[in-house]
């Protein structure tokens, strides 16, 4: 007779998650994890392969690495929270994740539904004070499928759904809630290690609207591309770059939170499509939540516009009418590339294209010497976030390099040229995000220099402490510039586009933007041994950047500049 090996259902959930290829849990721990921590422990001494489970000291951060993991390594990995508390305060980074289709396993414990008699059972009051009808509720408008494993047996089934919804066209986060009576059974180690049960999908384009979307561009006299979350794969973004020259066809990167094209080609035209879509007869919107801004920015008469993304519609939001003639939908790493093989069968005027070329690259090279005159032309009363972005980029040539930027250093002033060497923040907002996705990052990629630029709003909602002690004890040495200039920046910005002559934009003191006093960040930063500088002068700007990369790459720990802004 062959007796079948158990093991705690908390510990399987680890071993399951290995075998789908999670490399890392980011967990924060709380009285629900009895069975997680028992479970880690007994799959550690029976030489079970487990993802390595790090210790997050708070949810905000734990989503942000994950997030940043992904965006290095196209990996989805897990986070495991505590019970309706934890997960309320990761709500915002799967907001983050599901706004920008980042893919993710969140759970969290559920608080034991027992009372009393059953191995498991609630034990401290918060066992009752944690209770909710619908926790998953939480963050059910952020995740593409939740639900609450009943039996341990469960788990590998459930996980392997879970994680191939997550990877599925269009990507997201899921959640699983964990009972911890479920958890503390046991269940069956067979089958642990096996394959996964399910694909994902992964979502191809229609090649008649393919086709279709050729046969524009083709026959467009004036084209644009907005490209807003990046030109796909190593292979996707070289071959864009390439097409998008062969053709002649101008690239805007309207609030880009990824790189599509390098700052410095001749077919990009910048940050504002205002002049280019005024002039475009067909415009290509690739992977754009919000291509343009519908009261400033204007079609030409007759113009067609195309979607081209995992989700070009963008279902998941209810508001979202921007023109689409030609809707497309598949992952990017395919779309791109199909549509340059259907263009590559078409007849194509040389001369007209060669015209266009030579006036984008020209137009290309005037917007960037505007910029750099105008960083140069700002920084003589203070140092401003051009000046700060301009001097970033100059550092971090022929660099591997990847800046966070989250209302910090902007694209165009800053040249970036590498894929992943720039993303900014999700346009769902949720702040403090830039400082737990560099960490993530850099705990995906240790070679790689690792920048969050970010405001210092943004820095405190990032929970600082928390981020640098992830970073000193897991030896993650990012380098964190704080362009502060103690407001809300944004707030200030957007009272002032509504009301560019209302009585806020002309106070002394705009109401409720205020961050003075502005706290010590560097004895922050201090605290968990990191370097430290404040910077408050222009010309100390770019020689700061260039000693605290030193002192990130031959040190190996974090390093932070406090630069002190102007408001925008």
């Amino acid at each position: 007779m062959t007796i079948k090996k158990e093991i705690t259902a908390g510990g399987a959930i680890f071993a399951r998650l290995k075998a789908l290829g999670v490399d890392y849990v980011f967990a924060n721990s709380g009285t629900d994890f009895p069975p997680i921590i028992e479970g880690l422990a007994e799959a550690k001494a029976k030489d079970i392969d487990l993802p390595n489970a790090l210790v997050i000291p708070h949810e905000h951060a734990a989503l942000g690495m994950a997030h940043g993991y992904y965006l290095m390594t196209g990996k989805a990995q897990a986070v495991m929270l505590h019970t309706n508390v934890g997960l309320s305060n990761g709500a915002t980074g799967a907001i983050n994740a599901a706004c920008e289709h980042v893919p993710m396993i969140l759970m969290s414990g559920r608080t034991p539904v027992t009372e009393s008699g059953r191995f498991g059972a609630r034990t401290v009051p918060i066992g009752w004070g944690q209770e909710m009808r619908d926790q998953a509720a939480l963050v059910r408008e952020a995740c593409k499928w939740e639900y609450e494993i009943k039996f341990p047996e469960q788990i590998s089934e459930l996980l392997d759904r879970a994680y191939s919804i997550s990877n599925s066209t269009p990507k997201g986060p899921v959640y699983l809630s964990l009972p911890r009576e479920t958890l503390c059974e046991m269940t069956a180690e067979e089958g642990l290690g096996d394959p996964i049960s399910m694909a994902p999908v992964t979502g191809a384009p229609d090649p008649s609207a393919i086709a279709e979307a050729a046969k524009l561009l083709a026959n467009a006299k004036s084209p644009l591309i907005i490209a807003q979350r990046g030109a796909g794969d190593e292979a996707s973004f070289a071959a864009f770059s390439k097409w998008v020259e062969q053709w002649g066809i101008g690239v805007c990167s309207w609030w880009a939170t990824h790189l599509s094209i390098p700052t410095n080609h001749p077919c990009h035209v910048g940050a504002d499509p205002k002049k280019s879509m005024a002039e475009a007869d067909v415009i290509l919107v690739l992977d754009c939540l919000a291509p343009w801004w519908p009261d400033m920015h204007k079609l030409a008469d007759g113009a067609k516009v195309i979607h081209m993304g995992p989700d070009p519609l963008f279902s998941r939001f209810p508001v979202r009418n921007f023109q689409s003639n030609i809707s497309i939908s598949g992952e990017t790493h395919l779309t791109i590339p199909a549509l340059i093989a259907a263009m590559g069968e078409l007849d194509s005027d040389q001369k007209t294209i060669a015209t266009r070329r030579d006036a984008l690259a020209k137009n290309s090279a005037a917007t960037r010497a505007a910029l750099k005159e105008h960083a140069s032309s700002r920084n003589v009363t203070g140092i401003t976030k051009e000046w700060v972005s301009q001097c970033l980029g100059e550092v971090l040539e022929g660099k591997n390099s990847s800046v966070f930027s989250e209302l910090g250093t902007k694209l165009g002033y800053i040249e970036r040229t590498e894929r992943n060497s720039w993303f900014q923040e999700p346009h769902s907002g949720g702040l403090g995000w830039s400082f737990p996705a560099a960490l993530g990052a850099q705990l995906a990629d240790r070679d790689r220099l690792c920048i969050a630029t970010l405001g210092d709003g943004s820095y405190m909602f990032a929970n600082p402490t928390v981020c640098h002690q992830i970073a000193e004890a897991l030896e993650l040495p990012v380098l964190i510039i704080i362009l502060n200039n103690e407001e809300w920046g944004a707030v200030r910005a957007s009272v002032s586009g509504v009301y560019p002559k209302g009585y806020a934009a002309k106070s002394n003191e705009m109401p409720l933007t205020s961050l003075k006093p502005s706290p010590d960040f560097t004895m922050t930063a201090k605290a968990s041994r990191a370097w430290t500088k404040e910077v408050t002068s222009v010309d100390a700007v770019k020689d700061a950047i260039s000693e605290a990369i030193k002192i990130v790459q031959s040190e190996k720990r974090c390093a932070l500049l406090n630069i002190k802004i102007l408001p925008d």
